[in-house]
């Protein structure tokens, strides 16, 4: 389920509706400098698409009459979900789109999720901010695999979040990952002393991010 308070709800939203024409729409996307904004019915209640900057100078570039609805050039007419879906369908959903339309109950244009917000919710969720390192564990993908690395790690520090990024590789074979955010306490040598403990127990860490680094070379800001 989408946290409402990431959704940008319509009234604050810049919005045209099926009517608009398209030098209408560009005038308010380069006043606001925004990429594109959502297009909504007559009544404004109903979510049509997105209309796109780039659609409208490629529209009139090639002759096309700026008097033309925007219906005449709309996108993601599809790219939408509700307030009620399960996380995995809003993430796969938004993609590589500047944001999705949120639905309310009565399937009426509700609001946005930005892929700006989405982002730094799993940051935030990963605990990038408060965390010391990333390590990645591959196992087996046996049955009580991912209960025997938690056990391991606990003997040594307790675990900020922990993720599972399995995958396949060019050969088939799925590749099962694990990557644990350990606490800002933890130092250097106990961050070793977990690795060693997890490799005496067959498990293998090829990869260690150093969050305190990393927040030093890219500042996370604060909203």
């Amino acid at each position: 389920m989408i946290l409402q308070s990431l959704v940008k709800p319509k009234s604050d939203l810049i919005t045209v509706d099926e009517n608009t024409d398209l030098d209408t729409a560009l005038k308010l996307m380069e006043k606001n400098h925004f990429r594109c904004i959502p297009v909504l019915d007559a009544t404004h209640k109903a979510f049509k698409g997105n209309i796109y900057r780039m659609h409208i100078y490629k529209h009139e570039a090639d002759g096309g009459k700026m008097s033309d609805s925007v219906m005449t050039l709309i996108r993601n007419e599809t790219k939408f979900v509700n307030l009620n879906s399960a996380f995995f369908k809003v993430f796969f959903t938004i993609k590589d789109l500047p944001y999705i339309a949120i639905l309310d109950e009565f399937n009426d244009f509700y609001g946005i999720l930005t892929h700006t917000k989405l982002m730094e919710s799993l940051s935030q969720s990963w605990n990038v901010k408060f965390g010391s390192y990333v390590i990645s564990v591959i196992s087996p993908g046996e049955r009580g695999d991912l209960e025997e690395m938690a056990h391991i790690i606990t003997r040594y520090t307790a675990i900020s979040s922990v993720i599972s990024l399995d995958s396949v590789d060019r050969t088939g074979k799925t590749i099962y990952r694990t990557m644990f955010t350990l606490p800002s306490k933890v130092t250097k040598e106990r961050l070793n002393r977990i690795i060693a403990a997890l490799e005496r127990k067959g498990f293998k860490v090829p990869e260690v991010e150093d969050l305190k680094q990393e927040s030093k070379e890219t500042p996370i800001e604060e909203n």
